[in-house]
């Protein structure tokens, strides 16, 4: 293989991963909504990347759900529905407990100091009060995000941290769909800095049992809401029309 060859792959590699983020992180913020297609030819002219690397992200995202590869018709964003959202909240609040049971056993002092440091960040970012203020939403986002990786991250398994990191982009998704792109998400805050306080010092206390019951209230109330936004936005338009 020559110099010239090996270049091309690496540059390759990193436009195909240039590609996955920009789209994951659109999907993510439902720039791209649900059952949106999703065209080569748009995707070049929104990415500025050509075909090989924008290919290559969708088969990835299609392999984590995100994407559906619809055969001679291309690829497409995820459908969602209330049957998948409140499939994925209990398989979270399975996976979530169980990975910080282990965090408990495993986790040390570096393990509490980044769960400590992550809250401090998020509690001094504020929710979004205006649902077009993307950037502070994003920011928003991406903190809690890492605010409740730094929780799992002490278990100590690669494997249970890349499921865990699958589901919580599949859950963001929803939230971000319904909360962030229907009413301002200060209606909806219900003193969740509160919720992420407890759950951390249950955790620092290694109470096993209090971290299982704080993380399914957590992940239920969340689901409700979304739950709740949706069934209003499926009756608006018969409300409107009749």
């Amino acid at each position: 293989m020559s110099y010239q060859s090996v270049d091309i792959t690496a540059s390759e590699k990193t436009l195909a991963d240039r590609a996955l983020r920009l789209l994951r992180e659109d999907i993510l913020a439902a720039r791209l909504a649900p059952d949106a297609r999703l065209r080569i030819v748009e995707l070049q002219t929104r990415y500025g990347l050509g075909i090989s690397p924008l290919r290559e992200a969708l088969l990835r995202l299609a392999s984590e759900g995100l994407v559906v590869a619809e055969g001679q018709r291309g690829f497409a964003v995820a459908s969602v529905s209330l049957a998948e959202l409140q499939d994925l909240t209990r398989a979270r609040i399975r996976l979530e407990s169980a990975i910080l049971a282990e965090a408990i056993e495993q986790g040390d002092a570096e393990w509490e100091a980044g769960m400590i440091a992550a809250l401090h960040r998020l509690s001094r970012t504020p929710l979004p009060d205006n649902a077009q203020d993307t950037e502070a939403i994003d920011l928003w986002e991406e903190r809690h995000r890492a605010f409740h990786q730094s929780l799992v991250a002490g278990c100590g398994s690669v494997w249970l941290l890349r499921m865990h990191a699958q589901l919580t982009e599949h859950s963001e998704r929803y939230r971000r769909v319904r909360l962030f792109h229907s009413m301002p998400p200060l209606q909806l805050a219900r003193k969740v800095n509160e919720e992420h306080q407890a759950l951390m010092q249950a955790l620092l206390d290694r109470d096993a049992p209090r971290v299982a019951e704080l993380v399914k209230q957590h992940l239920e109330y969340t689901a409700r809401i979304v739950a709740d936004l949706w069934k209003i936005q499926q009756t608006e338009p018969a409300e409107q029309t009749g």
